[in-house]
């Protein structure tokens, strides 16, 4: 499979499962309209609508797009580890039971593992733009 080029940081955090500072991301105070992709495939992960301010210090959402998140035990036995289901990038953790929203879910997600694509571009444009790149 052909994926983006990551930078040392980017790939740290995805291919090493490892995790950004809190409140370092760029995407933590972040609410504008449209879809977050994978930066290293760019699969579509997560819907705008889905972002909410848990105050946790990285990107939140209480929803995924169907079918695109896999869901494992993580190594410290306590919590859940989500990746990209297409190419198996470290995303963050899921965490159930805070009661943060309604559907009572949070996955939890390094700003270094995704990338935004605004509502008023083409989602396919931009992925096939970015292949290239």
């Amino acid at each position: 499979m052909n994926y983006n080029e990551l930078t040392r940081e980017q790939e740290r955090i995805m291919i090493h499962k490892s995790t950004e500072p809190p409140f370092s991301g760029e995407y933590d105070d972040f609410y504008e309209d449209g879809t977050f992709i994978c930066r290293r495939c760019n699969a579509p992960l997560f819907s705008s609508k889905s972002k909410f301010n848990a105050g946790c210090g990285w990107p939140s959402f209480d929803e995924t797009v169907p079918n695109a998140i896999r869901r494992i035990p993580d190594p410290d036995g306590v919590r859940t580890e989500i990746e990209c289901k297409n190419c198996g990038g470290h995303l963050g953790h899921e965490f159930l039971g805070e009661y943060l929203t309604d559907k009572n879910t949070r996955e939890c997600v390094n700003s270094l593992s995704i990338y935004f694509v605004p509502k008023s571009k083409e989602l396919p444009k931009i992925i096939n733009d970015r292949k290239q790149n």
